[in-house]
């Protein structure tokens, strides 16, 4: 699949977010704030991540019937990819980051369909693994990458927060 084209899922489908999608999105990530096991706050992730997730062609949503219901990203972090708990064999490694699920939409298996399509532009892009870190209190997300088979190498404290550190060989 091309970045440009749109992958269909029944009457969804996910394509590469566009300038003019940037307040709906913005949107989607405030309606995360508050919610159970969700760290996000109202400085992050802010528009300054919508811009840089762009100019990358690195921001990738779900549409159903032309509104935005998730979002996605693929990530670069110098401070994530210094880690040392990376196994070198399997690198690049690429993130996947900002992974939200309108609130409507939540528990219908999103996330994960999410993830999936962030494990495999990975992979179309040329990293060797998946390498990220998810917040020690993010119970949803933990949930969700077991169902991968990532395997937890250790922990770190970054950004004042708690994290494991995950890795999936792609």
């Amino acid at each position: 699949m091309n970045y440009g084209e749109e992958e269909t899922l029944d009457q969804r489908r996910i394509d590469l977010a566009r300038e003019e999608d940037r307040a709906e999105i913005l949107a989607l990530y405030r309606a995360q704030i508050g919610r159970e096991f969700c760290p996000w706050t109202e400085h992050y992730p802010s528009d300054e991540e919508i811009t840089f997730d762009l100019s990358r062609d690195a921001l990738f949503v779900m549409r159903e019937e032309g509104r935005i219901i998730a979002a996605v990203s693929l990530e670069e972090d110098p401070q994530v990819d210094a880690l040392p708990c990376w196994t070198p064999e399997l690198q690049p490694g690429g993130e996947i980051a900002r992974v939200a699920v309108h609130p409507d939409f939540q528990n219908q298996g999103i996330a994960r369909q999410m993830v999936q399509f962030g494990l495999d532009r990975l992979k179309e892009r040329g990293y060797r693994s998946f390498h990220g870190i998810v917040n020690r209190l993010n119970e949803k997300a933990l949930r969700s990458y077991a169902v991968f088979g990532f395997r937890k190498l250790g922990e770190c404290e970054m950004y004042e927060q708690s994290f494991y550190c995950y890795e999936l060989k792609l």
